[in-house]
């Protein structure tokens, strides 16, 4: 077969077959060669949940949704969950943001997570039993994921929780108007349903029982003790903390916290119990912080959130005695360290309630008689693999050292399965190596128009303060394929066929979707290929002689 009916029509300098005078193979000329490779997409890397967002994206944009879903079904149990929740590390690390705006990666896991509950999509399990037996205790977002995990690996899981209901700080922690119950309800039933078995309102007080009738045993009891603080207070002063506010809600206890309620500390959990607080009629709700806005744990939304619904902060102050109906506070400044000092000023501020909301710690009770479980800091130290000094006891979520997300708890279950299955056969849990991240300079942005990231509707304010309906909506399909379709597929081929088009000696030849094969005896290493691939999928490497 001659060079031109092996390509097709080409340039008349390389149409000539072989043996002319002009037929001369142009691949001598060259130095360097282009290369097709895959990157890791910065979102995500900055997954804690290891979801493959860039494939999952892929899907959507072509109107795949359930192939989408399914996609990040093989990494998180929860897209309609996280679609709420998820502080969106991912669209953090967005190359699309430098272009414009981050891709709305959570507004579409959402639409996603609430088109598979209303369609009824399940996930089958297709392993062939193994006969293993596994205990996970606690029933929150990390046991269950590796519970979910593991059942699809063709193990047995028991998942035992003291509480009544499952959910751990999904349901317990996180207040309705952010997180809908029906959706957690949905999400936890389809794990039900694969045959995990839920044992709630189950204490498990020993471990070593635990540890002998079963095959592994993981931990995931959470961090649900607030943590108290050495506050002077009189006799008349109405102080309670945060963690037990949104709890006893949840199980229809109604918290006494009066007209005018002051929250100290500066997470998302003292945001959240400051605006529980005005939807249970408080007409004064004020978070007292020790440090400064841009030094608060809290997440940018969050405050944002609390500030539109009348919230009101006290930036660089601290309680210095809670009385009856009022508290004193002192002002505080910050040190070259970024510490804070006291000034001895001092304030006073009307306030029924104080509400301590100064962070969480895990009952650790369980472990605290096993030799070989270290306990550092208050929490349990484990290794890569999520072990701990135990043979087969595994843990995982906030009770170790971690963010404590339901993303990052998510992301441990997953781990923790693949670990506790290779611990269970016998195996290694090998992980392949990471490609290199595709950084924002190797795409190339002159084909991408620009095209802002959808905004999602939210509640007005006079029903967002006076109900817990949830405040922030979703996308609908048209909404959700066109911010899918942002997405740049960032160091990775997204079929856009420049590579072929551009090639001034038609040297990239095209096997299929997505699939080309640079023809080397014609390609003399111009780069234009490299140079106009939008994703930046395609790199020029120095010439092996």
């Amino acid at each position: 077969m001659s060079e031109a009916s092996k390509h097709g029509p080409l340039p008349f300098a390389i149409t000539l077959d072989v043996g002319s005078s002009l037929a001369n193979k142009t691949g001598s000329w060259r130095t360097e060669v282009p290369a097709y490779v895959d990157r890791l997409p910065p979102c995500n890397d900055a997954c804690p949940a290891g979801e493959n967002i860039q494939q999952w994206l892929h899907h959507a944009e072509e109107a795949g949704y359930e192939a989408a879903w399914r996609q990040i079904m093989a990494d998180n149990p929860f897209p309609a969950i996280m679609g709420r929740v998820c502080y969106r590390p991912c669209e953090t690390a967005c190359n699309r943001a430098t272009l414009d705006e981050a891709v709305g990666i959570n507004s579409v896991e959402r639409f996603l997570g609430d088109e598979a509950i209303e369609q009824g999509w399940t996930v089958p399990v297709e392993a062939e039993p193994t006969g293993k037996q596994v205990l996970v205790v606690g029933a929150g977002p990390s046991g269950l994921a590796v519970a979910y995990h593991l059942t699809l690996l063709g193990h047995q899981v028991t998942v035992r929780d003291s509480c009544p209901e499952a959910g751990g700080m999904m349901r317990y922690g996180i207040p309705a108007y952010r997180l809908p119950r029906e959706v957690v309800d949905a999400e936890i039933q389809r794990i039900v349903d694969l045959g995990v078995r839920l044992e709630l309102g189950t204490t498990v007080t020993d471990l070593e029982v635990a540890l002998s009738s079963f095959d592994a045993v993981f931990l995931a009891v959470g961090a649900h003790l607030g943590r108290r603080a050495d506050i002077p207070a009189g006799d008349s002063a109405h102080i309670l903390d945060a963690v037990s506010v949104l709890a006893g809600l949840e199980e229809g206890e109604q918290p006494l916290l009066g007209r005018r309620v002051a929250v100290y500390g500066g997470g998302n959990t003292a945001l959240d119990v400051a605006r529980t607080a005005r939807r249970l009629g408080a007409t004064d709700a004020v978070v007292v912080y020790r440090r400064t806005r841009d030094r608060m744990p809290a997440h940018d939304i969050e405050v944002k959130e609390a500030l539109e619904e009348g919230i009101r902060m006290r930036w660089l102050s601290t309680i210095a005695y809670a009385g009856a109906g009022q508290i004193k506070i002192e002002k505080m400044k910050l040190d070259e360290t970024g510490f804070p000092q006291p000034t001895g000023e001092f304030e006073e501020l009307a306030a029924d309630s104080v509400v301590l909301a100064l962070g969480q710690l895990s009952d650790l009770t369980l472990v605290e008689d096993l030799e070989d479980v270290t306990i550092a800091d208050g929490v349990v130290q484990v290794g890569k693999d999520l072990m701990t000094g135990h043979p087969g006891l595994f843990a995982g979520g906030d009770m170790v050292p971690s963010e404590r997300t339901v993303t990052v708890a998510v992301g441990h279950g997953k781990k923790a399965a693949r670990s506790i299955d290779a611990w269970l056969r016998g195996t290694a849990d090998e992980r392949a190596a990471r490609h290199e991240l595709a950084t924002y300079d190797r795409l190339n942005t002159w084909y991408y128009a620009d095209a802002p990231a959808t905004v999602r509707p939210r509640l007005d304010l006079a029903r967002r303060i006076a109900t817990f309906d949830e405040v922030t909506g979703g996308l609908d399909a048209s909404t959700a394929l066109f911010e899918a379709r942002r997405c740049m597929s960032c160091g990775n081929c997204l079929e856009c066929d420049n590579c072929f088009s551009v090639c001034p000696d038609n040297a990239v030849i095209k096997l299929g979707p997505g699939r080309y094969e640079i023809d080397l005896d014609f390609c003399k290493g111009c780069g234009l290929c490299a140079a106009e691939c939008p994703s930046g999928a395609i790199e020029m490497f120095p010439e092996r002689l």
